[in-house]
C-alpha cells in the first residue's frame, strides 16, 4: 500500500471510517427495531451495558495499550474483568428478559444481533487503529 498515491490512501481510509459508521448505525437500528417492532421497550436496558462497557478502559487504563497484552498490573486485570462483565451483561439482559417472558424470541434475536454488530465494529476499529499507516495521514 506504500506505492499508492496519497489521495488514494486517504480515500481508502475514509472508506474504512464509513464502513465503521455503517456498522455502528446498523447496530443502533437493530437495537431500536428490537423494541419498536414488538412494541416492548424493555430490551433498551442493554444500552446501560453499552454505556458501561468502555468505562473501565477509560478510567483505569487511559491511553496505555497494554490491555491487549499479558500483564501483571492489578488495574489492567481489574479493567479486563469489568469490561468482560459488562460484555456478558449485554448478552445476559436479553436472555433474562426472554426467560422471564418479558420479550419474545424475535426481540431477543435482534438484541443479540445488535450486540454482535457492535462487537464487529469494535474489532474493525481496533484493527484499523493498529495500522501504522492509518495514523500517518
Amino acid at each position: 500500500m506504500a506505492d499508492l498515491p496519497g489521495y488514494m490512501r486517504a480515500c481508502l481510509h475514509t472508506g474504512k471510517l464509513a464502513a465503521l459508521a455503517i456498522l455502528v448505525s446498523g447496530g443502533i437500528v437493530l437495537q431500536i427495531l428490537a423494541c419498536a417492532l414488538y412494541d416492548n421497550w424493555w430490551p433498551m436496558l442493554t444500552i446501560i451495558m453499552y454505556v458501561l462497557l468502555p468505562m473501565p478502559l477509560l478510567f483505569f487504563v487511559g491511553s496505555d495499550s497494554s490491555v491487549l497484552s499479558e500483564s501483571d498490573n492489578g488495574w489492567v486485570n481489574a479493567t479486563k474483568f469489568l469490561t468482560g462483565a459488562s460484555a456478558i451483561g449485554s448478552i445476559a439482559i436479553p436472555a433474562i428478559l426472554k426467560h422471564a417472558g418479558v420479550i419474545g424470541w424475535g426481540a431477543m434475536a435482534m438484541e443479540l444481533a445488535s450486540f454482535f454488530v457492535f462487537v464487529l465494529a469494535i474489532m474493525c476499529y481496533i484493527r484499523t487503529s493498529d495500522e501504522d499507516s492509518y495514523s500517518a495521514i
